[in-house]
């Protein structure tokens, strides 16, 4: 087979007479019963959820109440993605998302990395907020007087490293008291959990009990699903709206001074946060087939589902960093905390009973677009014909469903929050790259058919070239000493964390002797915490710069410099020579500003996360390259088609 086949597409004609004939034989056809304001409903179930009840608290508490920015271009980001989606949803009204979209405009080989990276998104997504929904209801549960053991409600990921941690703490002074919550219980779980051998049973069961119980709703069929979805997102508004009304007469404007306190750097900290608490609008186009006029329902759901997630988020935002500090709010309970602290124990319950159905809510949108992703590779041949089997009696694709389960199900027992945050963030963007990116490239293509809505044309010709020269004004006149920092890879150095929990214990006692002899205020006398005595020194730059420069300690473990550093740089390189090459296509071809800017906004926010996130996204998309070689390449249904011609 030519290397041209690796590229052969699919076209919108022959996908619509596809679909026109399993609706009239009844095979492989699913039941129609959505409106806008059911996938309306569906996109603020996936949206309100783990961001706003759990990941907001990380963000504000990076960037201050200044994160209010951050919600506001993150939403644009996903406005102009929901706008690409939302051409190509009305364009072919099918099943498959962004796979589907890809097929069309770039070929076999890009649809079927970008099926393999949402079987990802949709996967970790859910483990993310089973892992969530787990430590809200275990935390319901002792507010009752239930508690259970630390090993049945932690995973083993999070219990291991804790336990290091703690243990490393420990012996550079600091009390099992003195601890982080998290630490105590991450130690506590690892010590009492039972032992195989040197194995420690540690496993997040409540996750695993609300993943069965959502896979069989999803499985039981689309209508069950929307009436529970729509029940659940009246409950969850009904609290947010009360939160807020509640918690703005406890605001005290003097706690949004400093506004952006970490300045720009700080805000853009949580971009992955506060991305994740938008995902889940792209999972309403997975329903396609089963809206009853998704030309015209599918644009609108998305772009009000946006709309008002992202003035509740802002609202939420703005009372939580009024109501505490900004710096208190690195909880995983940032609604319940604030409340708890200020004496208010009735809306602390209240909320905590909300985010249970809250995160249920967003499971459940998930775990329903993912076996509608597999049925379409099915369909295609890309996987097994099973994937694409439909029930006949609830209209749902059922052997694709109990897998979803039981791929969710399982790592949700092991994994932690903060990893499969990050790679359900990646496997995201890169989604809406494509598709971003699939408008762009048909948009100068005549022979393919239109649905009812069209991005708005803007030619970005001149446009993109000015916004380019104005960020880089903006980056030496404005950011200089950020930029030049980039630029020339200057050694950063590390957190008081970070140094105390490498040191060995003769390093510790060393380190110990030095910070007592600089002791000015004779902190040392009080306590031998470590890292207690080296953060006191965090709050100026210059002088913890100075204290650690003096530490009798390898400047290896005081620095990050070198290759070790610039690995970090390495996503933030791609973004820039990728913008160039935008620019100079821009220029050729005559863009659309909208498809672009999204294009440019989501690889921005990639190019923020880590580069391991980077490494374990390619990784899993070298093993999904493997399988389509082997497998899914000869048995594509496209592939028959060449071979008979």
């Amino acid at each position: 087979m030519a290397l041209s086949g690796l590229f052969r597409k699919k076209t919108v004609q022959d996908i619509l007479k596809q679909v026109a004939k399993n609706e009239a034989d009844g095979h492989n056809a699913l039941g129609k019963h959505l409106t806008t304001k059911d996938l309306t409903a569906f996109g603020i179930a996936a949206i309100v959820g783990a961001g706003i009840f759990s990941t907001i608290g990380k963000a504000s508490a990076d960037g201050g109440p200044a994160v209010i920015f951050l919600f506001l271009f993150t939403a644009l980001a996903c406005s102009f993605a929901a706008f690409a989606y939302a051409e190509f949803a009305s364009m072919v009204p099918v099943s498959g998302s962004a796979y589907t979209y890809s097929y069309v405009a770039f070929g076999e080989l890009i649809a079927w990395i970008i099926g393999w990276a949402l079987i990802m998104e949709y996967a970790v997504g859910n483990i993310t907020v089973a892992i969530s929904w787990s430590d809200y209801f275990t935390g319901l549960l002792q507010s009752g007087g239930i508690h259970l053991p630390q090993w049945i409600q932690m995973d083993y990921l999070t219990a291991s490293t804790g336990f290091t941690d703690a243990e490393a703490l420990m012996q550079s002074g600091k009390s099992f008291g003195n601890l982080s919550a998290s630490l105590q219980a991450a130690h506590t779980a690892w010590t009492t959990a039972p032992t195989i051998g040197s194995f420690h049973f540690v496993a997040d069961l409540p996750a695993l009990f609300i993943i069965v119980l959502i896979t069989a709703l999803v499985y039981r069929g689309m209508k069950e699903s929307r009436n529970a979805s729509n029940l659940m997102v009246i409950v969850k508004l009904c609290i947010v709206l009360l939160v807020i009304a509640v918690g703005v007469f406890y605001v005290d404007t003097a706690n949004w001074h400093p506004f952006a306190p970490n300045g720009v750097s700080g805000v853009l900290k949580g971009v992955s946060a506060v991305f994740f608490a938008y995902i889940g609008f792209d999972a309403i186009s997975t329903t396609a087939e089963e809206c009853k006029n998704p030309q015209r329902d599918l644009p609108r759901g998305m772009m009000w589902a946006i709309i008002i997630c992202t003035i509740l988020y802002i609202a939420i935002a703005l009372v939580l960093t009024g109501m505490v500090r900004y710096n208190e709010l690195n909880v995983g309970d940032p609604l319940a905390f604030v409340f708890d602290k200020l004496n208010l124990k009735w809306m602390s319950g209240i909320i905590a009973v909300s985010a249970v159905v809250a995160m249920a809510s967003v499971l459940l949108v998930f775990q329903m677009g993912q076996p509608r992703i597999w049925m379409s590779m099915s369909r295609d041949g890309l996987l097994p014909k099973k994937f694409s089997t439909v029930h006949p009696k609830f209209k749902t694709p059922s052997f694709a469903t109990i897998v979803t389960g039981f791929v969710v199900a399982v790592p949700a027992l092991f994994l932690n929050l903060t990893m499969v945050t990050d790679l359900c963030s990646i496997g995201t963007l890169f989604a809406f790259v494509l598709v971003c990116a699939g408008v762009l490239v048909l948009q100068n293509k005549p022979e393919i058919p239109r649905g009812k809505f069209k991005t708005p044309y803007v030619n970005s010709k001149y446009i993109l070239p000015v916004l380019m020269i104005a960020g880089l004004y903006y980056a030496f006149a404005f950011n200089n000493k950020a930029t030049m920092a980039f630029i020339n890879n200057d050694a950063q150095t590390n957190d008081a964390t970070t140094i105390i929990t490498s040191l060995d214990k003769e390093q510790s006692a060393k380190v110990f002797n030095y910070l007592e002899s600089i002791d000015v205020h004779n902190k040392t006398a009080e306590t031998a915490d470590l890292e207690h005595l080296l953060s006191q020194y965090q709050d100026d730059d210059a002088k913890y710069a100075a204290v650690v420069k003096g530490l009798p300690i390898d400047d290896s473990l005081k620095y990050e410099s070198g290759f070790s550093l610039f690995k970090h740089k390495i996503p933030m390189w791609i973004f820039l020579f990728v913008l160039v090459g935008l620019a100079v296509w821009s220029f050729r071809q005559n863009l659309s500003l909208i498809p672009l800017l999204g294009l440019i906004c989501c690889l921005y926010m990639m190019a923020e996360l880590s580069v391991w996130n980077w490494i374990y996204f390619t990784i899993w998309l070298l093993i999904g390259l493997v399988i389509y070689f082997t497998y899914s390449r000869k048995n594509s249904k496209l592939n028959f088609v060449e071979v008979k011609s």
